[in-house]
């Protein structure tokens, strides 16, 4: 009798989530449309759409970041390092939720000179802010800032006007991800920001390396989230 193949599960679950990524970017897109095509007459039809758009863009968002760890711990993620515009980048961003933001009537001010370029992964990058965006949008009241400049490095921050981060998650966010950090109540497991570190710290130059970190007291009143590149 011949041997049965040893299932690899590891390649079988990173598959999957590849393929439920991508329905799940269709379904975003699909929802886009559908907004655009029949506007909503009403704000709780205005709301109905955004918690649609919220609920994928958020699981979208969880699928890329375990499928790009994956490939971090398997040595398959291949940095793409070219200069880009970054307020093109933050512009694509923020155009990705403004369902969200039309529903919510969020203020969004985008601080960032026009011809600012920098060295970076596009994708990579667009994915942390994107994420960052979505979970601002769950906690600030009314506003979002962001605001980008640059001198030795590269400065992003997303700050808000809620009540801001928990001290515990200040001290040191990259340890704030661990088993024991995970929320019975709401499921999360904080996997943005530890995914947002290792993105950071995958940009390096010379001895310096990227790195998030988040503050309290913004200039909004609120949290401020900070990505920091080389």
């Amino acid at each position: 009798m011949a041997d049965v193949p040893t299932l690899d599960f590891s390649l079988v679950l990173a598959a999957t989530v590849h393929d439920m990524k991508n329905s799940l970017g269709m379904l975003l897109g699909s929802i886009e449309e559908t907004v655009e095509q029949f506007p909503p007459e009403t704000q709780q039809q205005a709301q109905h759409y955004a918690l649609l758009h919220y609920e994928a863009s958020r699981v979208n968002n969880d699928l890329i970041q375990l499928l790009g760890l994956y490939r971090l711990d398997q040595n398959q993620l291949l940095l793409q390092i070219e200069e880009h515009f970054v307020m093109d980048l933050l512009e694509e961003q923020t155009l990705r939720n403004k369902i969200l933001f039309d529903a919510r009537n969020i203020i969004l001010e985008v601080d960032c000179p026009p011809h600012l370029s920098w060295y970076y992964d596009r994708d990579l990058v667009a994915c942390v802010i994107n994420n960052v965006l979505v979970n601002t949008l769950r906690y600030t009241n009314d506003q979002i800032k962001i605001t980008a400049q640059a001198t030795h490095e590269l400065t992003i921050e997303i700050a808000d006007n809620g009540p801001g981060y928990p001290d515990h998650m200040l001290i040191d966010p990259l340890h704030y991800h661990s088993q024991k950090s995970i929320n019975t109540h709401t499921g999360s497991t904080h996997l943005g920001l530890y995914f947002s570190q290792r993105i950071a710290q995958l940009h390096t130059q010379e001895k310096s390396t990227g790195y998030i970190q988040l503050e309290n007291n913004s200039e909004l009143g609120g949290g401020v989230f900070k990505l920091v590149l080389p």
